[in-house]
C-alpha cells in the first residue's frame, strides 16, 4: 500500500476534498481520479495547476466559495516535526494551501521520510509570501528579524503566486519559537502568510523512498 492509497481510504463517499499542491499532492489526485465519480467526490484545488491535474485526470471540481466546509484536504509538506508542525510552501502555493487547510475539517499530510525534521528549520528555507507594492519593506522587516530574504526569482524575473504576490525565501536555522517567529512575520505590513502551519495537521502519513506507507503520525489534539 503506498501513501496515496492510504489517504485515499480516508476518504468518505460523497465529499469534498481539498487538494493541496506539489508533487505528493498530485499523485494523490491521479488516483483519486480513478474512483472520483463512483465515490461523487468533488474536489476544491489549491493552486491553478493542481486544478488542470485534477481536471486531467476526471476529478470533479468546484470553487472554494461553492464549498463550504471542506470535509479532508490531502496535501505534502517539505518539513514534518515530531508534533506534527509543518513548513511548506517550497512548491509557491502557500498561503492557498494554508486557506484550504484552515477550511477543512481534516488535514492528511503526505511526505516521504526525509521530510522528517527534529525541529523546524532544519532544512535551512521559510517561504513568506509578500504583496508587490511592500516588498522593499518586507525585505528589510525580514532582514531585521535576521531572516535573511532572497527572492524567488522564475525565468530571470520576479516569480508571482497564483495571487499575484511575490515569495521571499528566508534563510533559517532550526526554530525555537515558531510561533513566536510566525507572530513576528506575520505583525509585518504587506505580509501574507508564511509557511510555517502549526497546529493544523492531523494526520501524517510517512512512506519510504518509494511511498509505501510506513507508519501514520497523528497530532496530540489535547
Amino acid at each position: 500500500m503506498t501513501i496515496y492509497e492510504r489517504a485515499l481510504g480516508m476518504v468518505p463517499g460523497g465529499a469534498t476534498i481539498g487538494l493541496g499542491s506539489g508533487r505528493a499532492a498530485w499523485a494523490f489526485v491521479r488516483l483519486l481520479g480513478e474512483s472520483a465519480r463512483r465515490m461523487n467526490v468533488r474536489g476544491v484545488a489549491a493552486s491553478e495547476e493542481t486544478a488542470n491535474v485534477a481536471r486531467q485526470h476526471g476529478v470533479p471540481m468546484i470553487e472554494l466559495a461553492d464549498a463550504g466546509e471542506i470535509d479532508l484536504t490531502v496535501d505534502g509538506a517539505d518539513e514534518v516535526d515530531p508534533a506534527c508542525n509543518l513548513i511548506k510552501g517550497y512548491g509557491r502555493a502557500l498561503v492557498r494551501e494554508k486557506v484550504l487547510a484552515a477550511s477543512s475539517r481534516k488535514l492528511v499530510i503526505l511526505v516521504g521520510e526525509e521530510k522528517l525534521v527534529p525541529q523546524l528549520g532544519t532544512r535551512g528555507r521559510l517561504p513568506v509570501e509578500v504583496v508587490p507594492f511592500a516588498l522593499p519593506y518586507c525585505r528589510r522587516q525580514l532582514e531585521r528579524l535576521e531572516l535573511k530574504p532572497t527572492l524567488w526569482e522564475k525565468d530571470g524575473r520576479p516569480g508571482t503566486t497564483d495571487n499575484g504576490n511575490h515569495i521571499l525565501d528566508c534563510e533559517i536555522q532550526a526554530i525555537r519559537d515558531p510561533l513566536g517567529l510566525e507572530a513576528s512575520v506575520r505583525h509585518i505590513h504587506g505580509v501574507v502568510g508564511t509557511g510555517l502551519f502549526l497546529g493544523m495537521a492531523d494526520t501524517v502519513l510517512v512512506g519510504d523512498g518509494t511511498f509505501e506507507f510506513l507508519r501514520e503520525m497523528h497530532r496530540d489534539a489535547s
